[in-house]
């Protein structure tokens, strides 16, 4: 039934102005679509991620979003850093940590948070 449709991501955030400040100056979200002051939709490659206020804003302890980025995981590491993303380091088994990039079984990964806490990763196979 939903094989065939796009998904889109949503992400909870407690401010949009302090929310859109960090995807659009550090991650270089394009602006897809505005709802007033409540939702922000933004377009990322065929995808779209949608930003919006919550009271549960950075309450999943989990990865939420995931940009696929291959062989460029390096380069946009170092980017979002000279940006000033502070990226996370986690104690996974199988995996090692080579500066901010995790590896292990083919699998390469960072993870950063956005302003509220919600958890995003890049990753590379």
């Amino acid at each position: 039934m939903l094989s065939d449709k796009e998904a889109i991501a949503t992400v909870a955030v407690r401010d949009l102005k302090a929310a859109a400040s960090f995807y659009e100056g550090k991650l270089g979200l394009k602006v897809h679509a505005r709802e007033g002051d409540q939702v922000i939709g933004y377009r990322t490659g065929a995808t779209r991620l949608n930003v919006y206020v919550s009271q549960f804003a950075g309450t999943n302890q989990a990865t939420a979003v995931t940009w696929p980025v291959g062989n460029d995981l390096e380069a946009v590491v170092r980017e979002l850093k000279a940006k000033g993303v502070v990226f996370e380091h986690y104690d996974m088994p199988g995996l090692e940590r080579d500066g901010d990039i995790h590896h292990g079984g083919g699998l390469r990964v960072a993870w950063f948070k956005d302003p509220d806490g919600n958890i995003f990763n890049l990753a590379s196979r």
